[in-house]
């Protein structure tokens, strides 16, 4: 079956999907109408007013899903999105409007510029998009800090393919159909009656049965945008925009996890503009084996059963099988010299305040701001202190324990050992050490670090490699700590890396050989106060 064959196919399936529900309700009206005037008898009227009473809560149900269909097509209102002008942004626009013009489209009525990797093309469909209607682009920041301008044409010419493609145009109609039809499905569900649930499953039914039959449409008109992409911006830079936007997407997941969250558990946020600006500067301090690297140790998400893209890999060798040309594929700014593409905007930090205060939550807005330093000095004494506190108090209880046994017992010792632990009773980091040197690490410290219960019939060796990393994480929160303090230690941004302390040269080259002796299982603590002895004489 040709392509036109297969798309005339989905096309009349999907006229049939919009037809169901006029058919349905043909079909109870009629039966209503049998029931009134021809079946009516005294005996059978509860029956009826049963049936009567059924096909109207049906034919509701079937009325908001035909309304839901109609709705498939408006353009929603995006509230987490800073809309542009042409005035405002002239050189993005124009990048835009070359992109539509190639595809032989009109170019979008409004530009919405949004945090996410993501680009697309919205159309206030009407007659299943047969009749132009209202059009809005949908572009990611991410996607105009991580792409060069060629790569970015090529993901806005694959946009606009999806609407142009002249020969192929009834396969771009049966692609919108597909999203009205799973936006359909979805209101069935949301639906909250039984009713809704019985009409739903016979509509889902059907869209199986079309979204199965376009399957192959949707993807040849993936492919046909891609070569879109390749006559426009060359096929280089295209196969380059395949190969970057997953790559993008797995850096912007981490920049979210690692750096734009980073003052969560202080109730804090990096200065104004930098939660979504920030990942700009991981992009820009690292190399691309290091964002692949990113990509290599993420589980690729299982794909739709109804996902309309090809895989990429088969996108990529397919763009490739095309002649060449001379244009560059866009590499990166220090490379063939393509400058990024948020290049293209004016003023980005206003627009990077913008996204952000239209996509925090209220409470989240009202946090404090601190820099970028402040924020990783900050979530390093929150997480040296969540470490340390749980050996602290371990050793508070093992200390009393053996205070008990010794028959040294004062008021405060006497206390049971399973009582809370006030925050003044919290050993210093000689404490600690001083209560390993006594033998009380593997005897009584040990035993009191919180564990899960599964791991409470431990003994011996087993138990003591469960606990020996908590102990291991809570003496280095302790060390922390107390290098902080002394200023010896320095927040590290770490765009490159991971944000944390910069260590001293020799706290960095022999802390944790220190600590590991520290909670050895015959501990010795002569390395690590060796270390704080010497950093002690180090001027702060």
């Amino acid at each position: 079956m040709t392509f036109r064959l297969r798309a005339l196919r989905a096309l009349v399936l999907l006229v049939g999907f919009y037809l169901l529900g006029a058919v349905l309700l043909a079909a109870m009206a009629g039966l209503d109408w049998l029931l009134v005037t021809r079946l009516a008898t005294e005996r059978a009227a509860w029956l009826e007013g049963g049936v009567l009473t059924v096909t109207v809560l049906l034919a509701a149900a079937i009325v908001r899903g035909m309304v839901a269909a109609l709705r498939a097509g408006r353009l929603r209102p995006v509230p987490d999105a800073v809309a542009v002008t042409p005035q405002d942004q002239p050189e993005l626009w124009e990048l835009v409007r070359a992109a539509a013009e190639v595809t032989g489209e009109r170019p979008p009525d409004e530009l919405l510029l949004v945090a996410d990797v993501n680009a697309g093309v919205a159309e206030r469909s009407r007659l299943l998009g047969l009749i132009p209607g209202r059009r809005r682009m949908l572009l990611g920041l991410p996607l105009l800090a991580g792409l060069t301008v060629p790569r970015l044409r090529a993901v806005l010419a694959h946009e606009f393919g999806h609407f142009g493609n002249g020969d192929t145009r009834l396969g771009g109609i049966a692609m919108r159909g597909r999203t009205a039809v799973l936006h359909t499905v979805e209101a069935f569900d949301r639906g909250g009656t039984q009713y809704h649930v019985a009409v739903g499953r016979l509509y889902a039914a059907y869209a199986r049965m079309f979204l199965n039959a376009s399957q192959s449409v949707a993807r040849q008109q993936e492919l046909a945008a891609d070569r879109v992409a390749a006559r426009h911006a060359g096929r280089d830079a295209t196969a380059a925009a395949l190969r970057a936007l997953p790559v993008l997407g797995a850096a912007h997941s981490h920049y979210l996890d690692t750096y734009a969250a980073l003052g969560g558990p202080v109730g804090a946020l990096p200065p104004e503009g930098e939660v979504h600006g920030g990942f700009r500067r991981m992009l820009a301090a690292r190399t691309d084996e290091q964002l692949a690297a990113l990509c290599a140790g993420r589980r690729r998400p299982r794909p739709h059963r109804y996902d309309s893209h090809p895989p990429t890999a088969e996108r990529v060798a397919l763009i490739e099988q095309l002649p060449g040309d001379s244009r560059t594929d866009g590499g990166s700014d220090g490379g063939t010299g393509e400058p990024f593409a948020l290049a293209l905007l004016r003023d980005p930090e206003s627009v990077y305040a913008a996204l952000e205060a239209c996509t925090l939550a209220p409470e989240a807005a009202r946090l404090p701001r601190l820099s970028w330093d402040e924020l990783v000095l900050a979530r390093a004494v929150a997480d040296a202190e969540g470490w340390s506190r749980p050996l602290q108090t371990a050793v508070v209880r093992a200390v009393r324990v053996a205070e008990r046994a010794a028959g040294r017992e004062t008021d405060r010792e006497a206390r049971g050992t399973a009582d809370p632990v006030a925050d003044g009773e919290l050993p210093e980091l000689e404490e600690v050490l001083d209560a390993f040197d006594r033998g009380l690490l593997w005897n009584n410290v040990g035993e009191r670090m919180p564990k899960p219960p599964q791991a409470g019939r431990l003994t011996g060796a087993s138990a003591r490699n469960f606990v020996r990393p908590r102990i291991f994480d809570g003496l280095a929160g302790l060390v922390h700590l107390r290098l902080i303090a002394e200023g010896h230690a320095t927040p590290d941004i770490a765009w490159s890396g991971r944000p944390g302390l910069a260590l001293p040269e020799t706290w960095e080259r022999e802390m944790d050989d220190a600590l590991d002796a520290a909670v050895a299982d015959t501990p010795d603590t002569a390395p690590l106060r060796a270390l704080l002895a010497g950093s002690r004489r180090v001027p702060a």
